[in-house]
């Protein structure tokens, strides 16, 4: 896209936000990485992100598995318990505020459908009971034996973590029913046990709320085709959607608008062009 139709596309998006009654935010792990959060798209730059794995060879489907937690705990602990300190050390970037303020214009305010497991949407300022994440949650655990043990917070466990290794050389968490290992409370590859109490309620409260909004806008950040959770979901609202993705940005829908922006960069033009109206 050239610079003009760029400028048309913000211009064009900020209309249809402006005309909005509420804004239903969907992201994915492009949302994270002007926060300075690894992408994992393929095994180069997952090794780059974490090369103690590349040298074990174990590919991220491999270790964001509930198998690993059973085989390898410690290392498996090792990749999610420094995932755990990245997190809560990032700092959201400016893009999450600018979305906040936008939701203050309307009446219906937001909502956030993320794929993203990392809490950035809470830290930014955004309500926890306005947002789902639809893969689960890295501050909240579950039994890796699947006692019945609800899910729990992780605020309480502190990993240390040998980046070098990537192992876990504190005491591994533990179910406080029945003393397995705990896991965190995420969707993982070839995962039949995770617990989506939690998730669920979220989305029940998300569909509770876009059945009252009757001009709702979808604007969906960073989420691929890869893992396409986030992509489905929005195209399934029948909403007018906006995309901002640097890479996939086509639409299906002539009410639809692409902009092939980063998410910080499509955030801020759309906002400036908001407070150009």
């Amino acid at each position: 896209m050239t610079n003009t139709s760029l400028d048309q596309a913000c211009a064009d998006a900020a209309a249809l936000i402006a005309q909005a009654d509420g804004l239903a935010i969907t992201a994915g792990a492009g949302m994270g990485i002007d926060s300075g959060l690894p992408d994992f798209r393929g095994d180069q730059g997952f090794w780059r992100a974490y090369p103690a794995l590349g040298n074990h060879g174990l590919r991220f489907t491999e270790i964001a598995n509930p198998r690993a937690f059973r085989e390898r705990p410690e290392l498996a602990w090792g990749f999610y318990g420094h995932r755990l300190q990245l997190y809560r050390r990032t700092v959201p970037h400016a893009g999450f505020g600018l979305l906040n303020q936008t939701a203050a214009r309307l009446p219906g305010g937001a909502f956030v459908f993320t794929s993203n497991v990392d809490g950035q949407f809470q830290r930014s300022g955004m309500a926890e009971e306005r947002v789902v994440e639809c893969h689960g949650s890295i501050e909240k655990l579950q039994c890796l034996g699947d006692c019945g043990q609800p899910t729990w917070s992780a605020q309480e466990f502190v990993p240390v973590v040998d980046e070098e290794q990537c192992l876990l050389t504190c005491a591994l968490p533990r179910c406080p029913r029945c003393g397995d290992i705990a896991r965190p409370n995420i969707l993982m590859f070839g995962d039949r046990l995770w617990d989506c109490v939690y998730a669920d309620k979220q989305e029940h409260r998300l569909d509770t709320w876009l059945a009252r909004q009757s001009r709702a806008v979808i604007i969906e950040i960073g989420a691929g085709t890869w893992i396409p959770s986030v992509r489905v979901f929005g195209e399934s609202q029948q909403r007018p959607l906006i995309r901002v993705n640097p890479g996939e940005s086509d639409v299906g829908s002539q009410r639809d608008i692409g902009i092939a922006l980063g998410a910080l960069d499509g955030i801020s033009r759309i906002a400036a062009a908001l407070d150009a109206l």
